[in-house]
């Protein structure tokens, strides 16, 4: 039986028909999970939405923008490293994985931090707060997991896992539904059980390590990664979610969640692309390092066309979904009190920002591959400094969904800095 790796490689030399196949299966595989996180995360939000008031659901969109926030910095400070060892070696060894979980460990205590401090006044009961705190906790900590899967040449865990999740989060939706018990306090327990319940997917023995990991790997031996490399992932990452998301949380700061909620129906109906986009490099990393290690630089290239081909692809069948529910079902995604007209008109926006990211993310996945966290992360705070500007701008002149304009300016320069940079890696490494 051929192994699934054949499938998670791109290919030459052969014919058309072969390569879109496998091709195909490779991002099938990959795109399986977060499209299903999707979908039980889209039934979450209009159970919230048509079943609570504005303001919750305000809130819970709030949430599901700082979580995947912890989790990208967790992605920073502790998958981005296992990447550097694949491309060196190829392969992580069982000290550095322990060290990586130690640290995973501390980051998820840290995201219980962020999530309970950003929730302090939100009103909510302190048994929702700490539920949504141990939910990006527990989101954190299954990253690290993904991230070794796919490292190893093991997708179909990570699949797994993602499809746990999706199962536990529609299970319990529906239950939660026929005995008329929606809330954000069961809703959070409930994303808090379907993350702990996914992690059984990566196996006993890698529980057991992330539990009470290998006495060779400590936190002091994590300090020379965080001085040579993460730090300047993690910089990225921040500074790319104050680009992508600064409406979120000035419109959330200075109009209140029940103005973000509009402007969270649009991120909404395009979450399938942002969450494949934050999946598909888990996948493509150590395609592209090992490319990059053995200098089979026409490997990785093609990765990187691979990479936006699918993108395109999930990005234009997206569209067409959130076209038909506001054409043919809008009160799937509109309630009395939401402008059907300027619900429209910040899909539209969305699907530009998202058309930007799907453009610019192989080249910055490769770049990441490569080791090029301090100019990505350069870039990333330039970005950052126009879209701040610019969404604070539009914001106080033209209200909520102007705001949305400054987002675009932030994700347009940050692209045109990542293409930058990549013609000049590939100008230097021929």
């Amino acid at each position: 039986m051929p192994s699934l790796s054949l499938f998670f490689e791109p290919t030459s030399g052969t014919t058309a028909r072969h390569k879109l196949v496998r091709m195909a299966a490779r991002y099938s595989l990959s795109a399986f999970g977060p499209v299903a996180i999707s979908g039980a995360h889209f039934l979450g939000a209009v159970l919230v939405l048509h079943m609570l008031p504005r303001q919750h659901f305000g809130l819970f969109s709030f949430v599901m923008t700082i979580v995947p926030f912890c989790v990208s910095a967790a992605s920073a400070l502790v998958g981005a490293p296992t990447i550097i060892g694949i491309r060196n070696r190829g392969y992580v060894d069982d000290a550095e994985l322990a060290t990586f979980q130690k640290a995973n460990v501390a980051l998820a205590v840290l995201a219980f931090g962020v999530v309970f401090a950003s929730l302090a006044a939100s009103g909510l009961l302190l048994a929702t707060k700490l539920l949504f705190g141990a939910y990006a906790s527990l989101m954190s900590l299954r990253m690290l997991g993904r991230t070794y899967a796919y490292a190893t040449s093991a997708p179909a865990r990570a699949a797994i896992s993602d499809a746990i999740y999706s199962l536990v989060v529609l299970g319990g939706l529906w239950a939660l539904h026929r005995v008329d018990r929606i809330g954000l306090m069961n809703i959070a327990a409930l994303l808090s059980l379907a993350a702990l319940a996914s992690m059984a997917a990566f196996g006993p023995d890698y529980l057991r390590k992330q539990v009470r990991p290998l006495s060779e790997g400590t936190l002091s031996a994590y300090k020379p990664v965080w001085r040579d490399l993460t730090r300047w992932s993690f910089l990225g990452v921040a500074a790319t979610e104050l680009t992508v998301n600064a409406h979120a949380y000035f419109v959330t700061f200075f109009s209140g969640p029940g103005a973000f909620a509009l402007l969270a129906l649009g991120g909404l109906l395009m979450r399938p692309v942002s969450l494949v986009l934050s999946a598909f490099p888990d996948m493509e990393r150590p395609i592209m390092a090992r490319a990059i290690g053995s200098g089979d630089l026409a490997r990785g290239f093609r990765a990187i066309r691979e990479f936006r081909m699918a993108g395109i692809a999930v990005l234009f069948v997206t569209v067409l979904l959130a076209a038909a529910l506001l054409i043919w079902f809008p009160r799937t995604v509109l309630k009395q009190g939401y402008d059907a007209h300027q619900a429209i008109l910040i899909v539209a926006v969305w699907v530009a920002i998202m058309g930007i990211r799907v453009l610019r993310t192989p080249e910055a996945v490769f770049l990441q591959a490569a080791g090029a966290f301090q100019p990505l992360a350069n870039a990333s705070l330039k970005s950052c400094a126009v879209s701040l500007t610019a969404t604070l701008g539009f914001l106080f002149a033209f209200g909520p969904t102007a705001s949305l304009f400054g987002i675009v300016a932030g994700d347009l320069m940050l692209t045109a800095s990542i293409f930058s940079l990549f013609r000049g890696w590939k100008q230097q490494h021929g």
